[in-house]
């Protein structure tokens, strides 16, 4: 949100009618880019997490899922993002927060099946641990 009210890191220019124009780059309607990240990596991974550790889950999940999640936000979110003026685009057209995204994405999804390999709930670990420290 910080970089949305001091008009930092634009979007790309665009169309849509909620289009912003950030005097201090030009006068073309962009994304709100920053809006939509802290949209996406604030509240709706934030509500997402917090619904799925209610329950007790394997060793590693919720750390799983926090990693696909973000991840594929991030991923999403770039392609309304401007590409850093250094860099541009790279391979395949993706900036280098996509790229960096792909790690997350891939160890997210490794460890989501490792912790299914691993039946040792959270919340048993945490008793055993609390019982064995007294």
């Amino acid at each position: 949100v910080g970089n949305f009210i001091n008009g930092e890191l634009p979007g790309r220019i665009t169309a849509v009618s909620w289009g912003m124009v950030f005097p201090r780059v030009d006068l073309w309607p962009r994304h709100p880019s920053q809006l939509y990240e802290a949209c996406l990596e604030g509240v709706v991974l934030g509500l997402v997490l917090l619904g799925f550790s209610r329950k007790p889950r394997p060793m590693g999940r919720i750390s799983a899922l926090f990693l696909l999640c973000y991840g594929s936000f991030r991923f999403l979110v770039e392609f309304t993002r401007e590409p850093d003026d250094f860099l541009g685009l790279l391979a395949m057209g993706f900036s280098m927060g996509q790229w960096l995204s792909l790690p997350m994405i891939l160890g997210g999804a490794y460890l989501w099946y490792w912790s299914g390999k691993s039946a040792i709930m959270e919340s048993e670990t945490l008793k055993t641990t609390f019982h064995e420290s007294k």
